[in-house]
């Protein structure tokens, strides 16, 4: 594949792949998927692991991924590296009924035993928004967290996302997230190896189709994208800005983002945020010491704590072993600066651990280089708060911090829109009762 005169490589071949979608997106992810790779060998996931026949094996959360993915040398879980998101509207008026119901139960069960459950075979998850619940007279339980999306600071402008259900496809084979959404909607006879019998096709409207990957190197390939300064992303960056995120220490855990009680006990909720990034400023307008000061804090670059993209740093970001997170409103004053890291861990629990589980991904679906921020947690109060110390209100105008500048990296990031979801516990999750 050719962008003008430049040959693209494997890797670009496969996630232009993913965005442009459709059959032709997937005859060039099975051709590459199946040749050498520019290492030798061939691209992980070749084998094309077949599915979970039985359904003992699978997770009773949606969201228990972490098991099923791989990890580092730290112990970190790695992201699949392809994603795709499908938001779409159920195409009835009122409740829905029990057909469909149980069409779209059979078609996400077919997925199931078409792909291994497993970032090597096809992770995902359903989620619900609150628009959708509204399609029933009895409120959704007063034990669901579920707020209706809002702009969450006064910079804020995002357009708000209401599709009744989200799908979320994973995978690390690009074929995989591009075959699983044409399964699910009727689009083949034939996926992985396996006749396509049931799919949601005639149940909903598929209104929108977003794209993102992540993992070492993959944004570096995207430097010909526009607002990227040429060759500035580290060539190991899994992210735009540069630097490692996910560490094991600094994430919540799959159980402590589980609701607790009541009919969706074993589910959780899921705010998904498109943010655009601003990379001509990130890395023309700040040095190395700068970005790390305001990624992390004034602490980590001071000490150079952070080596590269942040490997060194093993399985925590180390905001809570320096204790900066006590420090932010005397860096404010005293260093002109705090860190994006520095203030979110303000909003640890008593215990000290994190709220969120955060499993965002690049983007480039506009053109524009962003981020599909996606979070879990029990409830979207608990994201509310962590975005609320992301803002950072309390130190805007002290010493040398601003309302965005030098506040983090709120200068660097548009948040364009904005939604929140229930994922209901695998028994429910094919458009579900609001109790």
């Amino acid at each position: 594949m050719t962008d003008g005169d430049r040959t693209l490589t494997r890797r670009e071949t496969l996630r232009a792949a993913v965005a442009l979608g459709g059959s032709t997106g997937l005859a060039a992810c099975l051709d590459l998927e199946g040749q050498p790779t520019e290492a030798g060998g061939t691209d992980r996931g070749t084998d094309r692991p077949a599915g979970t026949e039985s359904e003992a094996e699978l997770p009773s959360r949606q969201h228990a991924w972490n098991e099923f993915s791989r990890t580092d040398e730290h112990g970190n879980p790695v992201p699949a590296r392809h994603h795709v998101l499908l938001l779409a509207d159920y195409v009835g008026d009122g409740p829905v009924n029990d057909g469909d119901r149980t069409q779209a139960e059979n078609a996400f069960r077919e997925l199931e035993e078409t792909y291994r459950w497993g970032s090597d075979g096809l992770l995902f998850t359903v989620g619900y928004s609150p628009a959708y619940f509204d399609r029933y007279d009895e409120p959704l339980s007063e034990l669901v967290d579920l707020p209706q999306p809002a702009a969450l600071a006064p910079f804020e402008d995002p357009s708000f996302d209401t599709p009744d259900l989200l799908v979320h496809l994973a995978s690390d084979r690009a074929s995989a997230v591009l075959e699983a959404k044409q399964a699910l909607f009727g689009e083949l006879e034939t996926a992985n190896g396996s006749e396509v019998t049931e799919t949601i096709d005639g149940t909903v409207d598929l209104i929108d189709r977003r794209t993102g990957f992540i993992g070492a190197g993959l944004p570096a390939e995207h430097d010909d994208v526009d607002g990227v300064p040429d060759g500035a992303v580290p060539e190991d960056a899994p992210l735009f800005m540069g630097f490692k995120s996910g560490f094991r220490q600094n994430q919540a855990t799959e159980d402590s983002v589980t609701i607790a009680e009541g009919p969706f006990t074993g589910g959780t909720t899921q705010h998904l945020s498109l943010l655009h990034t601003e990379l001509e400023q990130w890395y023309n307008q700040d040095s190395r010491e700068q970005r790390v000061a305001k990624m992390f804090s004034a602490t980590h670059a001071a000490k150079n704590l952070v080596e590269g993209v942040g490997d060194n740093l093993g399985d925590s970001s180390l905001v809570a072993e320096t204790g900066v997170a006590d420090r932010v409103e005397d860096d404010a004053f005293e260093k002109g600066v705090v860190g994006h890291a520095q203030k979110l861990a303000r909003t640890r629990d008593e215990g000290g651990d994190p709220r969120l589980l955060r499993r965002d991904f690049a983007t480039v679906d506009d053109g524009q280089t962003g981020v599909h921020f996606l979070s879990l947690q029990e409830g979207i109060t608990d994201f509310i708060r962590t975005r609320n110390a992301m803002n950072g209100d309390d130190v805007a105008n002290v010493g040398g911090v601003g309302t965005k500048n030098n506040n983090g990296i709120l200068q660097y990031v548009t948040t364009v829109r904005r939604g929140n979801y229930l994922l209901p516990p695998r028994s429910k999750r094919s458009f579900p009762r609001p109790s």
